[in-house]
Formats: C-alpha cells, sequence, structure tokens
C-alpha cells in the first residue's frame, strides 16, 4: 500500500512537471522554465499568479 501512494505522489509530480514544461508557452512567463517546472507544487500552493498559469499550461 505504502508503494502505491508514493508511485502515485511520483506519478502526479512528473506530470506535473510535464504539463509545466510543455505548456509553458502558453504562459506569461518568458524564464525560469526549469525552475518553475520543478518547483509547481510550491507555486500552485503558495501563489495566484502561478496558478493561473499553471491552468493556462494545462490546456491544450
Amino acid at each position: 500500500m505504502l508503494f502505491l501512494l508514493k508511485f502515485a505522489a511520483i506519478a502526479i509530480y512528473a506530470w506535473g512537471v510535464w504539463k509545466v514544461w510543455t505548456g509553458f508557452h502558453r504562459t506569461n512567463f518568458s524564464q525560469g522554465r526549469v525552475y518553475l517546472a520543478l518547483l509547481w507544487p510550491v507555486f500552485l500552493i503558495a501563489n495566484k499568479s502561478y496558478r493561473q498559469n499553471f491552468t493556462r499550461a494545462l490546456k491544450g
């Protein structure tokens, strides 16, 4: 059971990194692609502007 929870957490994190990486051109950001992709869970919780841009990155 613990293995499945860890696997699910890693899979969700990897999915988020991939979506931010591939949808970066849809956001208002012009630089910091790696940094924004890797730290997406922190920014998603703490920053309203990032949440809006994350939603844009998911579209498409």
